[in-house]
């Protein structure tokens, strides 16, 4: 027995050509009322088009959402996942899969607000992003219907999509004729560049490609110095100065721009299964990252340091494949934000072509004591013959395996 038809849809909608084909293929496949919803991540694009394109489309005003979500998009989604030092398959800072628990988020909560009884998302059937936004989905709303456009279509090619935006009137931007480049998802946190020019990855991806930084290369000659204020594991000013979370990062995005840092050319597993290959520039991400470890290398202790770093590639996973919303990723936040109480104080840091250098920390919780590791003469608080007891006990193990297996102690 069939579904009967979804009455109101809050789709995600960018005001690019596949959402607005998705827009005008909703209200001909269900006949349903469509609301939009465009989410300013610092995707760094006039939004006002969004909005002209959607009343075109017959969207009626009080059914177009344009919401500002910069602030609790650093605050709420990028700060926390940087107090856990996270990076997916040990180098992605995972710009696009942070954004979208915070996009699911919101689409629910105006489904809510107009009484919609389903949402759609325009993510295709290979992607991770299709996981990511209806696993959000179900964990704040677990009845709501999902309309998945790139799974229940017919259109079998580009070309026919095209026809369906032309046959309906909907703008096709003169470059989208042809074959696009690469294809760009982009918000504060990063840029992500895939497909196209780029699906060979034994290719080096030409410049064009990077959307946030210089290259290294073209970088300055003489290196930018910078101090980064830290308060219980979040950064909050930058050479004294204070910010607020999403003009914190927007000034580190274009100190990294200027001097080459953050590009990332990485083939990385989906969730799904398949390998990808994608080209990410994170300036600011990258800078935040190293800072931060520099803070902790003061402020916290060796256990829960290496603790954290275990937990660290789990909490990264389930970020990735969408689970922001689960009570691991909840319990492992838990974890992360209790061992950043003490991490605060400053950082000192040099940007020189790409690369991201600590040159300095100090806090007023700081744990190193320059007396105890001093080769000078110091306070006499560390005795070196308890060494000798120390090395024997860790040794004992190997010396009974050793005489066990024959080896000579």
């Amino acid at each position: 027995m069939s579904k009967p038809a979804p009455k109101k849809v809050v789709l995600a909608y960018s005001g690019g050509l596949d959402t607005s084909i998705i827009l005008k293929w909703l209200q001909e496949e269900y006949g349903a009322e469509v609301v939009t919803f465009t989410a300013d991540l610092g995707q760094g694009e006039e939004l006002a088009p969004a909005k002209e394109k959607a009343l075109k489309l017959g969207i009626k005003p009080e059914n177009i959402f344009i919401d500002d979500l910069r602030e609790e998009f650093v605050r709420d989604f990028v700060f926390p996942m940087f107090r856990a030092n996270t990076v997916y398959e040990g180098q992605y800072l995972l710009g696009t899969s942070i954004a979208r628990p915070l996009i699911s988020k919101r689409q629910i909560e105006i489904a809510r607000q107009v009484g919609a009884d389903a949402v759609c998302h325009g993510a295709t059937g290979k992607g991770n992003d299709q996981v990511r936004f209806e696993l959000g989905y179900y964990a704040l709303e677990p009845d709501i219907r999902v309309i998945a456009p790139w799974r229940e279509w017919d259109f079998k090619s580009r070309e026919a999509l095209l026809d369906f935006a032309e046959k309906h009137q909907i703008p096709i931007s003169k470059d989208k004729r042809g074959e696009a480049p690469f294809s760009v998802d982009a918000n504060l946190l990063h840029s992500s560049s895939e497909g196209k020019v780029l699906e060979d990855p034994a290719v080096e991806a030409p410049e064009f490609v990077h959307q946030r930084t210089i290259s290294p290369e073209a970088a300055p000659d003489a290196p930018t110095v910078i101090t980064i204020a830290y308060e219980k594991g979040d950064p909050v000013a930058i050479n004294g100065e204070a910010l607020s979370p999403a003009a914190l990062l927007t000034k580190l995005n274009q100190l990294g721009h200027d001097n080459g840092v953050g590009r990332l050319d990485l083939v990385e597993n989906r969730f799904i299964g398949m390998k990808s290959r994608g080209v990410y520039e994170t300036p600011g991400g990258t800078i935040l990252l190293a800072a931060h470890r520099g803070m902790e290398s003061i402020t916290l202790d060796r256990g829960a340091m290496h603790l954290k770093d275990e937990l660290m590639p789990k909490y990264a996973s389930l970020i990735y494949n969408g689970f922001w919303f689960s009570p691991e990723r909840e319990m492992l936040q838990a974890a992360i934000d209790h061992s950043q109480q003490k991490v605060s104080g400053t950082v000192r840091v040099k940007l020189y072509k790409g690369n991201v250098t600590i040159i300095g920390r100090e806090s007023p919780n700081s744990l190193y004591d320059q007396d105890l590791v001093t080769f000078e003469e110091g306070v006499q608080a560390y005795d070196h013959k308890d060494a000798e007891g120390f090395i024997k006990l860790n040794a004992l193990r190997l010396r009974v395996l050793a005489k066990r297996d024959g080896q000579k102690g």
